[in-house]
């Protein structure tokens, strides 16, 4: 399966998924079709499978502030992920559109307090585009800056505010 995932997402940086077909992935994988359809039904099967693991390898990351219920604001741990799995989380962006189902969130009741209940579904969604953003800039960058630098430049945007991003983002499995 990791000669198929490989040569998926070696297509995946030059066409879009759409393009991408079943007899592509085997010709580059060097397996035959049967072994293909054994472990996917589809390509969108194969993508979908590679967000699940990707998901997953993050879970694996923050399990314990997912056990806790809480986050000690720990972007170093993903930012060494992002950076020694780019082409992964290239992918996973390329074919991950849909912002409701974000790897992260917030704790809306915890936020709710902090924000005094005030427009907290306009500040998730501005910290979490924004959160996206900023790692896809990142990530299409090459990764040049250290996830040191990454996590300061987080820490410069909220200004002071770094308790209250350890405290409410946390981390999801959907």
């Amino acid at each position: 399966m990791e000669r198929i995932e490989k040569a998926f997402i070696g297509f995946l940086e030059t066409k879009e998924l759409h393009q991408i077909t079943v007899s592509d992935i085997c010709k580059v994988a060097d397996i035959n079709r049967s072994t293909f359809y054994a472990n996917y039904l589809d390509v969108y099967d194969l993508a979908e499978k590679i967000i699940d693991k990707l998901h997953g390898e993050v879970m694996v990351l923050y399990h314990d502030e997912i056990v806790k219920g809480s986050s000690r604001g720990d972007y170093l741990k993903l930012f060494y992920h992002v950076k020694e799995n780019q082409s992964l989380y290239r992918t996973y962006f390329k074919l991950h559109t849909d912002k409701n189902n974000s790897m992260w969130f917030y704790n809306k009741r915890l936020a709710a307090e902090y924000f005094d209940n005030k427009n907290i579904d306009y500040h998730v969604e501005f910290f979490r585009n924004g959160f996206n953003a900023l790692i896809k800039m990142w990530l299409f960058n090459g990764c040049k800056e250290s996830p040191e630098e990454l996590e300061q430049i987080i820490e410069i945007e909220y200004k002071g505010r770094a308790s209250y991003i350890e405290k409410y983002f946390t981390y999801t499995d959907r």
